[in-house]
């Protein structure tokens, strides 16, 4: 283990996460490579003019170019979501939901503040507070407190205490005659001096009763129409938005054309588009193509997509044409998938201070903009060759699969070009104008509309790609982390090796993220120095997989008689797999569709690193064993060949 050690020591790469924003704006300091500079005027979604900070002499810069000051301390938002305590983190959240109403409505003066405050029973100083730890970070997770843990002599509420105050809020708080957070507080009080329990604190009061969400407290305090009127969309209407970026929607929907693979050109399958739209101007924001089905990736990949500058994807695809669109939108709209709904995928939304909306059952106008997105998308596509048309009715005796000719590449570069050169450029019956047009609108202003300003750029495109990824917790042991019985090891896991929760007294749980399609490496959050580690697999000689082909693997090894978690065979499986699945490749659709999904998989572009994904220098792959010389468990080729020849 001692060379694998040594080389995967050198594997590791590290980064410091930072979720900083580079403000284009004008009076903003913003860093170049020629030094300091600050915006005086926006003059277009490529430059700016700014003025030298040491020289004082103006000139024109280009905004992809620019980096944040980067002048103050890590904040707050800089650590994993993860890494956050659930207490800390529901204190943020409720913080957030007493300053919301002031963010969404724009009123932050004084009187609205003092009224907010009067409303809430805290002083206005604490508002104001809240506000801007807020805006300096536009994220929630900039108001979790700033002393985390129990001070010395504090300790947490006791059982009967908790259990009073939640009886409280129960039976006297949620009630119609709807009583303010401080007589409950003062009932709270009362109450744990009659039954002789110590007296919970009036933060620790408010703090629960802040964390009921808005629209059950509204039901609960008789006021189920207001709570109607304000959460729930008037059913036939599609919600819209009042400026960019201010609600976004996205779903998934699989192209009417199919594609064939890269290396036989013969017919495999329709890969599948998860798209997102922004509400306001109905331009694209965001997109995911791929042959895996729907899943927490496609969400998460389409979402980070939509939030990162565009300029690298399109050079990475040929295309030149403009595509100004960047930042993080206020609302997520989306179905009530299990994609959608996972605990990971809102965790990584509210991190960016994105809230995540769900369609109303039965109210499929809901999601109107998305799906005529979609519609449109699809029908501009059914020229294509391969197309399937909408309908069996509509394809009529078009031989789909006999005129398919183009890869998933191709493909993609042709909906890139419908994206960039026609829809957006194309007027919009509903909007009157082009969506192109609608956003420059929306951001400069002008014929009467009052610009919102340009959104702020993510000043790391990795950390955003990675906060996207699929959360592992894992303790460290000894040999590493071993996850689906695959295990990973580097030098920066030796620290962390029995370490133990000071709170729980148990194994300490670690953060790990995984990108599915690619399982060879983990990303590892490390919370002393706040950074992101990679960790390559501790056996060197395992092939990049993705999940799917790992756990394909599993049946194979367990169909086969042998042990599905002996990470070793279910590779060696994979192995020999691959390469029959080359040579089947020109016999079966199924085998081509296995072998481009792969090769897919590996390419493993993300937004953030469009271009270095696709040209890794060498240095950056460990060594790997040639899958030819893998060999089988016994009786596994047998069965694999058996399948291949039946599909």
């Amino acid at each position: 283990m001692a060379a694998n050690v040594e080389a995967n020591s050198l594997e590791a790469q590290s980064f410091p996460i930072s979720r900083r924003r580079i403000e284009v704006r004008s009076g903003a300091l913003v860093k170049h490579s020629e030094g300091v500079f600050r915006i005086d005027e926006v003059l277009d979604f490529d430059t700016v003019t700014a003025t030298s900070v040491e020289t004082g002499r103006a000139r024109v810069l280009r905004i992809g170019e620019l980096d944040d000051m980067d002048q103050a301390p890590q904040p707050l938002s800089d650590v994993d979501i993860d890494a956050i305590t659930e207490d800390d983190w529901r204190i943020a959240q409720s913080r957030y939901a007493a300053i919301k109403p002031l963010i969404d409505a724009g009123m932050q003066s004084r009187a609205a503040v003092e009224a907010r405050a009067t409303e809430l029973g805290i002083s206005p100083a604490t508002v104001y507070r809240w506000l801007t730890r807020y805006r300096s970070l536009d994220a929630v997770s900039g108001l979790i407190p700033l002393q985390r843990g129990w001070r010395k002599g504090n300790g947490r509420l006791s059982s009967s205490a908790e259990k009073l105050i939640k009886d409280v809020i129960e039976d006297f708080h949620l009630t119609k005659e709807r009583p303010t957070a401080q007589k409950t507080v003062r009932e709270v009080q009362r109450l744990s001096q009659e039954q002789g329990i110590a007296e919970p604190s009036a933060s620790a009061i408010r703090a629960r009763i802040e964390s009921i969400p808005d629209y059950q407290r509204m039901l609960r305090r008789g006021q189920r129409e207001q709570a109607k009127n304000k959460y729930l969309p008037v059913p036939g209407q599609t919600p819209g938005g009042s400026y960019p970026l201010e609600h976004i929607q996205i779903d998934h929907t699989p192209i009417d054309v199919i594609v064939v693979d890269d290396v036989h050109r013969l017919p495999i399958d329709r890969p599948w588009l998860t798209v997102a739209i922004d509400e306001y101007s109905r331009m694209t924001v965001g997109y995911y193509l791929s042959f895996d089905a729907p899943s927490m990736t496609s969400v998460g990949m389409c979402l980070s997509h939509s939030i990162l500058p565009k300029d690298e994807w399109l050079m990475l695809h040929g295309i030149e044409a403009p595509w100004p669109v960047w930042g993080r939108p206020k609302v997520v709209r989306c179905d009530n998938g299990p994609d959608f709904r996972s605990n990971s995928f809102r965790k990584s939304c509210a991190q960016h201070g994105i809230d995540v909306e769900f369609r109303p059952v039965k109210v499929p106008r809901y999601g109107g903009y998305i799906e005529r997105l979609q519609g449109t998308f699809l029908r501009e596509l059914h020229d294509l060759p391969g197309s399937t048309f909408s309908s069996v009715k509509h394809r009529g005796e078009y031989d789909s699969e006999g005129r398919a000719v183009m890869t998933k590449s191709e493909l993609e570069k042709q909906l890139l070009m419908l994206i960039c050169n026609e829809y957006h450029r194309r007027k919009h019956s509903a909007l009157g104008m082009p969506p192109l047009r609608k956003w420059e609108l929306g951001v400069f202003g002008g014929a009467g509309v009052r610009g919102r300003g340009m959104a702020a750029r993510p000043a790391d495109r990795m950390t955003v790609f990675l906060d996207f990824l699929p959360i592992i917790e894992r303790t460290v042991q000894a040999d590493g982390v071993t996850i689906d019985n695959v295990r990973y090891y580097a030098d920066v896991l030796r620290l962390w090796i029995g370490a133990v929760d000071p709170q729980t007294n148990k194994a300490r749980m670690h953060i790990f993220r995984r990108d599915p399609r690619d399982i060879s490496c983990l990303w590892f959050y490390d919370p002393d120095v706040k950074q992101y580690s990679k960790i390559p697999t501790a056996d060197l000689d395992v092939p990049p997989s993705s999940i799917w082909e790992f756990r394909k693997g599993q049946e194979e090894v367990r169909r086969s008689g042998f042990d599905p978690s002996d990470a070793k065979e279910v590779f060696k499986s994979i192995g020999v797999r691959r390469a029959m699945v080359a040579d089947s490749a020109l016999k079966t659709k199924r085998a081509r569709r296995e072998a481009q999904r792969t090769s897919e998989h590996q390419k493993a572009t993300n937004p953030a690193r469009p271009l270095e994904s696709q040209s890794r220098p060498a240095k950056d792959a460990p060594p790997r064993a040639p899958l030819a010389k893998l060999t089988a468990p016994p009786g596994l080729a047998r069965s694999v060949a058996a399948r291949d020849d039946i599909a």
